[in-house]
């Protein structure tokens, strides 16, 4: 192949990804080609005649590798978003030579050495903030990750991070290949009984584009969740629940089992080889809370308040579905379902009365009104760059002087080639180079309801929470203005990396903010006020039973990954079972477990940091009180906001940056209140 799209510089407008010209079989020559590249630059760091200096050493370091950076970007994102099964084998072959790789540069005696220079003298240099941040990053990223050990023990590291690059990516295709598999055909009109008319219609176009006769539900969220919210027939609830909380878990070829023990152990392994007690130890040290102690103190604070509240709240349901229904048992099948019905009593409120007035397209206008009534922003939809699927939409974000501020792509619905849940991403960094302000390429991937042949996408107000949330990490991307790639946007403490994204749902439960966007896909009618009233009274209807939800997953995280002992560990539902004993509400099923497909810890990010999300809500919670006492839209507050976060990213400590904009520490009575779990 002499033309490689992905080696020889995008001709794009703004740079973006081509694509449309990138074809499977470039991938893989596109990264010999760049590690070979990237290799060549270290080398030349490593080779340098002068004596080191934070120019040449470690503003070089973090410049480095540029090219590989967004193909690998391109690639992983392609690889969540539209794989297939050439992508999967590609991954498998290309992971071990990117962790490879990461073990050159850490493990490169010569290359610690020149860093180590620079840390040593880091007194003497007259470092701005970020310069010290950058070089305090670039030190902990090889005494982290074993520049200290011995060389018998450098290749032990390098061989467990090699099986951990392809046991991750194995367990994400076996999840995939899971919910891709099951399918719940129904040919009797009396069993869609319960299940609002978008959903029949969305199930029937589903099976008619599968040549079937009937009605066809997933395990895709979007067919999912409508399911046990509102089918009133149990055993079909019970069907998709169990085929759900199952998901490889089957002792099959998709089973997950092994690759869970096999993960924890080696990450065990890894942690104790670089001198820590544990994974969580070695990850906590780079984080808010600093320590598993903080963590479990923190998360069993949290549940000695919820607790009661979320026993009251499963009680009160019992009883309801004992009345309603004569149910004796209240099962997870359960659980969704007597909910709603419980909710639409106390509250008349109906997520199917919702959706209406949140049509996808009003709920995205509404994001990005908000987006330049705080932050300046302007966005305009643009069809002049490439997209990976038909269903891709692309912005171009602008300040209020024209400037260009960010590329954006948005993609919305499910496919088979695309994982469950909803993330942002980024296809190129933001930083600032020889006088040039390079900006990012900013992309949020949701699993929305899809548009039908009669109505278009409405989302639940769920969804509308769901959209707000991620745009908000996006918006951290957007808006990042730093010198190096490596502090920009969302590389933050991962318990900091979530107040962005949290703090911008907020906006979905005021009247200010609704009055924009929340109007009726057919009448153009704003969204009443008194189902305003009932969104905000109903914010926290179980939110004790939601809270020890949170607490549970990261109670079982931390119960994985903070232990001592993980190799005696050999029943992953015994050890999961008893993680979750002071959280468990529902009777337990033994044909369900939750570790076999908890994506977010075993093959994401998450691993010792699934707590952050609670963490991130008492930030959250603190600093919209801030905008509540000023005003929702209040400029001074938003551009303090902008100014000392979503600017910012890691480049000072993200207490420092918190503090800046709050004037205090956060409180958790803040989160407490909204919660209505202060008494």
């Amino acid at each position: 192949m002499t033309h490689n799209i992905l080696t020889n510089g995008f001709e794009t407008p703004f740079n973006t990804a081509p694509f449309s010209k990138i074809k499977n079989d470039h991938f893989l020559p596109a990264f010999e080609t760049a590690i070979a590249d990237a290799k060549s630059e270290i080398d030349n760091i490593v080779d340098n005649e002068a004596a080191p200096t934070f120019e040449n050493t470690i503003e070089a370091l973090d410049f480095s590798g540029a090219q590989l950076d967004r193909i690998t970007s391109i690639f992983f994102n392609l690889n969540s978003a539209e794989t297939n099964e050439t992508i999967q084998n590609i991954a498998q072959e290309v992971s071990p030579l990117l962790s490879e790789f990461s073990n050159d540069i850490t493990l490169n005696e010569d290359l610690f050495k020149r860093v180590k220079a620079v840390y040593d003298s880091k007194k003497d240099l007259g470092l701005s903030i970020e310069q010290e941040t950058l070089l305090d990053k670039k030190y902990k990223g090889f005494s982290r990750n074993g520049a200290n050990l011995s060389e018998d023990k450098k290749k032990q590291l390098r061989e467990i991070d090699k099986k951990l690059s392809k046991l991750k990516l194995k367990f994400g295709e076996n999840v995939l290949a899971e919910t891709n598999k099951f399918e719940l055909l129904l040919t009797d009109e009396k069993d869609l009984s319960g299940l609002p008319d978008g959903a029949i219609e969305a199930a029937k176009q589903l099976a008619e584009s599968k040549d079937k006769t009937g009605w066809l539900f997933t395990l895709d969220y979007p067919s999912y969740i409508p399911f046990v919210t509102y089918a009133d027939n149990r055993e079909l609830r019970k069907k998709m629940t169990l085929a759900a909380g199952s998901k490889s878990f089957k002792g099959d070829d998709l089973d997950n089992q092994d690759n869970v023990l096999e993960i924890v152990k080696l990450r065990h392994e890894r942690a104790n080889l670089l001198g820590y007690k544990t994974h969580a130890h070695f990850v906590l040290e780079e984080r808010m809370a600093e320590t598993p102690e903080t963590v479990l103190k923190f998360s069993n604070d949290l549940l000695e308040k919820a607790k009661p509240a979320a026993e009251r709240e499963f009680k009160n349901l019992e009883n309801f579905a004992k009345d309603l229904d004569n149910i004796d048992r209240l099962e997870k099948w359960d659980g969704a379902y007597y909910s709603e019905k419980l909710k639409q009593k106390l509250f008349s409120l109906d997520d199917e009365k919702l959706k209406p007035y949140f049509k996808l397209e009003h709920v995205i206008d509404g994001a990005f009104i908000i987006a330049n009534k705080l932050f300046d922003l302007n966005f305009e939809e643009i069809d002049t760059i490439d997209k990976y699927h038909e269903d891709v939409l692309t912005y171009k974000v602008t300040d209020n002087n024209g400037n260009l501020v960010s590329i954006f792509y948005a993609d919305f619905f499910p496919r088979a080639g695309k994982r469950n849940g909803a993330w942002m991403t980024s296809y190129k960094p933001q930083y600032i180079k020889n006088g040039e302000n390079s900006r990012p390429h900013i992309s949020i991937v949701c699993n929305f309801t899809k548009p039908t042949k009669s109505k278009p996408s409405l989302l639940t107000f769920n969804e509308v929470t769901t959209l707000f949330h991620e745009f908000g990490h996006a918006l951290h991307g957007m808006l990042a203005n730093t010198t190096y790639p490596s502090l920009s946007g969302t590389s933050v403490f991962w318990d900091f990396v979530e107040l962005p994204s949290q703090v911008m749902e907020n906006w979905c439960y005021e009247k200010e903010a609704l009055e924009l966007f929340a109007t009726h896909y057919e009448t153009g009618e704003v969204i009443p006020m008194d189902l305003v009233e009932k969104i905000k009274e109903s914010a926290t209807f179980h939110e004790g039973m939601q809270t020890l939800r949170q607490l549970s997953f990261g109670l079982l995280d931390m119960g994985w990954h903070a232990g001592e002992s993980p190799e005696t560990i050999n029943d992953v539902k015994a050890f999961e079972t008893e993680m979750f004993k002071n959280t468990t509400l529902y009777p337990e099923t033994k044909e369900t477990c939750m570790s076999t497909a908890f994506s977010h810890i075993f093959q994401g990010g998450y691993s010792s940091g699934y707590y952050s999300y609670k963490w991130a809500e008492v930030l959250d919670a603190d600093a919209f009180e801030y905008f509540k006492e000023e005003g929702i839209f209040n400029k001074t507050v938003a551009d303090k906001f902008k100014d000392n976060v979503l600017s910012k990213g890691g480049t000072e400590n993200p207490m420092t940056l918190y503090k800046r904009f709050r004037g205090q520490e956060p409180k958790p009575e803040a989160l407490l209140r909204r919660a209505g779990l202060l008494k």
